[in-house]
Parts: C-alpha cells; sequence; structure tokens
C-alpha cells in the first residue's frame, strides 16, 4: 500500500488508534485505573474546580471588560479594535486546528498529563498578568504586544482544555463523568459570577452618583485604583491570572495522573505528527486515485464511526452556541438600548443562570443519557433564540407591540424597569442553561462514544471540532447583518447551523443511557 503512506498498511491506518512503539503501553486503556464507584472523589472535584479557574479569563477578559476597553480605549477606535481582535481569533482557530490534534495524539504516547498542563499554566498566568499594562493610547504596552498576548493565550487555553478533558476518565472514571464534567461548568461560571460581582461592587459602581446611597457600595474603587487610569478595568487581568494559578493547585494534589510510557515529549510530538501527516498523505493520495478509492480508505481509517458523525455534527452546533455567545452582549446592547450597568448586571445573572445549566447538563445525562441530552440542549437553546429574535423595547415575541410610555415600570430599580427587557431577561436564562448544559453533555457524550485509550486523541479533534470552523458563525452573522440591516436578521444563521448540528446528531448511535 505505498499509494497510501510509506510503510503503512491497511490495517495499521487508524486516524486514532495508533500502534504505539514496541514495549510503550497506552497510558490509558481498559486496565488504567479509575476511581471506584461511588461519590465523586477528591481527584474528581479538583479536576473540576480547575475549570473554576481557567474560565473565568473568558468571562472578564474576552467578553465582558478587559476586550471592550483595549478595543475603545487602547486601540482608540472601537470598529478598528474589533477587527484587530477578529483578525486574532482567526489565526488563533487555524493554529489550534492544526496543533491540537498533534497535542491530543502526543499525549497517548507521552502518558503523563500533570507535567503538560504545568507548563501551559506556567505560560498563560504572566501573560494573562502582564495584560494590566495595557494602559489608554497604547502606553505602557504597545497595541500589537497586546494583540500577541491576546493570541498566544488563546492558544495555551485551546491546549490547556486538551489536557485537561484528556484526564475526565482519570479524574472521575466512567460512572462520574457526566457529574464532573457538569460541576466544572458550574465550577467556572460561578467564579465568573463571583469576580464578576466583585468588580461590580468594587470598581465600576463606587463613584457613580445614582448608587451613592446603596449599601456595600464604596465612595472610590478599592485598592485606590484610578478609573482616569482605566486601572478599575485593567485590573481583571491580574484577578484572572491568580485565580488561574490558585484552582490549579488542586489538579496538581490530588488528580491522579497517567503513567509516563518511556517516550520523552519530543518524541511523542514527532511520533504524533508523523502519524497525523501520513494520514493527510493517504486522504490525499487517495482522493487522487478517485472517489471510490477515497471511500475505502476512509473506511478504513475512521474506527469510530459515531464519534467521527458526532465531531461533525459539534462542528455546526457548536459554532452556533460559540456565535450566540460572542455575539449575546452586542445583541442586547443594541436591541434592547442597554448600557455598561444593564450589561454587567446582565453578565452576572446570566453566569449564574449557567451554573444551573452546568448541574442540568449532569441530571439529563443520566436521566436520558448524553446524546438525547444534546439533542434537547439544541433543541432548547433553538426555541430561546427564536424568543429573543422576537424581542424589541417595542415587542413581545414579534406579535405584541409595547408602548413604554404608556405602563408604569415593573419596578423602581436602576434597570431591567419594562416587560420587555425582563422578558429578554428571562429568555436568556434559557440560553445560558442550555448551552452551558451542552457544553458540559458534549464531553460526556464522547467519553461515551470512544474507548478510553483513544480518549487523549479524540479530544484533540474534540477541540479541533470546536475552533476549526468557528469563524464561519461570526462571518455569517456579519453578513446577515449587513444584508438585512438589523440585528435580528445577523442572528438568523446561528439557528440555521444549530438546526444543521440537531439533523447531524440524529444519525449518533450510542451514548445512550448506562444502566446503573
Amino acid at each position: 500500500m505505498n499509494d497510501l503512506a510509506p510503510g503503512a498498511d491497511d490495517h495499521d491506518l487508524t486516524i486514532l488508534g495508533e500502534v504505539l512503539p514496541d514495549g510503550v503501553e497506552p497510558a490509558d486503556g481498559p486496565a488504567a485505573a479509575t476511581p471506584a464507584a461511588g461519590r465523586l472523589s477528591l481527584g474528581g472535584w479538583s479536576w473540576s474546580i480547575f475549570q473554576g479557574g481557567r474560565d473565568p479569563y473568558v468571562i472578564l477578559i474576552t467578553i465582558y471588560i478587559f476586550a471592550p476597553y483595549f478595543t475603545t480605549a487602547v486601540v482608540g477606535d472601537p470598529v478598528k479594535g474589533q477587527a484587530m481582535i477578529a483578525t486574532v481569533s482567526t489565526l488563533n482557530s487555524i493554529f489550534i486546528a492544526l496543533t491540537a490534534p498533534v497535542l491530543g495524539a502526543a499525549i497517548d504516547r507521552y502518558g503523563a498529563r500533570k507535567p503538560l498542563m504545568l507548563a501551559v499554566v506556567a505560560g498563560m498566568a504572566p501573560m494573562i498578568w502582564a495584560l494590566w499594562f495595557a494602559r489608554p493610547g497604547g502606553e505602557g504596552l504597545p497595541v500589537v504586544a497586546g494583540l500577541w498576548l491576546f493570541g498566544l493565550i488563546g492558544v495555551l487555553f485551546a491546549w490547556c482544555e486538551v489536557i485537561h478533558n484528556s484526564l475526565l476518565i482519570r479524574a472521575a472514571g466512567q460512572r462520574h463523568a457526566p457529574q464532573a464534567s457538569g460541576l466544572a461548568l458550574s465550577a467556572g461560571n460561578f467564579f465568573s459570577v463571583i469576580t464578576l460581582t466583585f468588580c461590580l461592587l468594587a470598581f465600576a459602581l463606587p463613584g457613580n452618583p445614582a448608587v451613592a446611597n446603596w449599601p456595600l457600595i464604596p465612595d472610590h474603587p478599592l485598592f485606590g485604583l484610578d478609573p482616569s487610569q482605566a486601572e478599575t478595568s485593567r485590573i481583571v487581568a491580574p484577578i484572572a491570572a491568580a485565580l488561574l494559578v490558585l484552582l490549579s493547585i488542586p489538579l496538581f494534589l490530588f488528580t491522579p495522573d497517567a503513567p509516563k510510557t518511556g517516550l520523552s515529549l519530543v518524541a511523542a510530538l514527532k511520533q504524533a505528527a508523523a502519524h497525523l501527516g501520513g494520514v493527510a498523505w493517504s486522504l490525499i493520495a487517495a482522493a487522487a486515485r478517485g472517489p471510490a478509492r477515497l471511500r475505502e480508505v476512509l473506511g478504513v481509517l475512521v474506527t469510530e464511526r459515531d464519534a467521527v458523525i458526532y465531531l461533525g455534527a459539534r462542528m455546526l452546533f457548536n459554532d452556533g452556541m460559540t456565535a450566540l455567545l460572542i455575539f449575546a452582549g452586542i445583541y442586547s446592547a443594541g436591541v434592547m438600548h442597554w448600557g455598561v450597568l444593564e450589561l454587567l448586571a446582565f453578565g452576572i445573572l446570566l453566569s449564574i443562570f449557567a451554573v444551573i445549566g452546568g448541574l442540568t447538563g449532569a441530571v439529563l445525562d443520566n436521566a436520558i443519557g448524553p446524546r438525547n441530552a444534546v439533542r434537547l440542549e439544541i433543541i432548547g437553546s433553538i426555541l430561546c433564540l427564536a424568543g429573543w429574535l422576537g424581542m424589541a423595547r417595542d415587542r413581545l415575541l414579534f406579535f405584541w407591540p409595547y408602548d413604554p410610555a404608556a405602563h408604569a415600570p415593573l419596578w423602581n430599580g436602576p434597570m431591567f424597569r419594562t416587560l420587555p427587557e425582563v422578558m429578554f431577561l428571562v429568555i436568556g436564562f434559557g440560553v445560558a442553561i442550555f448551552v452551558t448544559a451542552q457544553y458540559a453533555s458534549s464531553r460526556t457524550l464522547l467519553t461515551r462514544l470512544v474507548p478510553a485509550e483513544k480518549l487523549p486523541s479524540f479530544f484533540g479533534l474534540y477541540a479541533l471540532s470546536g475552533t476549526l470552523t468557528v469563524w464561519i458563525g461570526s462571518m455569517l452573522v456579519g453578513l446577515f447583518t449587513a444584508v438585512t440591516g438589523t440585528q435580528q436578521g445577523g442572528f438568523i444563521p446561528i439557528a440555521g447551523l444549530l438546526a444543521l448540528g440537531l439533523l447531524g446528531m440524529m444519525f449518533v448511535r450510542g451514548g445512550g443511557k448506562q444502566s446503573v
């Protein structure tokens, strides 16, 4: 079979279940030690809590506080800044798509995860902290340096996710994987809520005359931070870095690691790259010989059919979910005319309900199986998105006009005073629950579709499926917004991506409810 790959026979052409060198045993397999039945172990809790330290970076830096500050105050032009961040994100996606599968396959050969995780955390934390020096106007940390930091942190964050996911079965076992996965999502959102609330009370509200008499609100930002130098926004960088380091400690201390196989990391990376390169060459050579030969080779390469179909479907619905999260704040600000205060409160409340979503994912996984749970969560997201499309300050669910001037405020608080705002907020709670539950169930489903010894490589492809086409959702939102001239129109392709992903999930077998 020299026309496929040099030295390769058909029985060796598996994308994920590679043959390891003589004397090297896979780090995970049927005989690998996993936690015994019973409650979630300390190692499982530690694995979950780690995500509580990792995810606040996304909330504090990339969504609600630092990235908007960077585009408006550091770059000085929101449109130009947004374009810069989008370019960095696109380059990130390409680089991660090339490297995440290699990392996942290398973990199979190297075995141990914790040394790799330590290196990634040690690289991420100081880079995140360094964002503190990005002063207004590009002083302190130049704009280009800030963009490089965003890019490098994004790559390390994706690698961190691959390594962390590959530890799931070692940490919790098959039986408790849904509980640990859901708990991890909840922990990420819980600590995000805590940090968002602290930033709101300690830095954003102090000095605002509208809340001068509110309890717990100091007269000035804590720690003597200077708002004129944007220190109240920049402080989230050290906070996110400190959380990452602090909440990684239990994982390193208590979560069981796989043993080393005896290969060095460099050798493992070389073998993984060579193997995946051989697979790519096999596909190219087979395609050159015609569709029939390509189908024959694919039949040999793909040893886990349902997992591959699932990852293909996930590319679609994950793109929709990601676009929904990325543009939720922008959509809310434009459609509901919300300002900074409303958006901060919106972020805090949605993060709280995302905690519920992580726990809901675990409950659904155990009740109906992760495959059906993912299907249900996609349907719920589509329904909530449809509800959002039908809302405006002067309209309820497409058909009922609402005149704010003709109705008394629902309450005398500083925000969310009208019925459309409250309904929009409630629908947002559903978005937070279903999207977060989907992330938890998606991770659990992969562990049910793939043998334990192949999980590290498949989690590399799992990361790939979450990044390879992630730019499509953003591109379609921009295109449809321009064509329709409305923000609602821009959200229509998100529903299409979710629907296509749901269709793909109908062809996935396995991943059903496990008998106790």
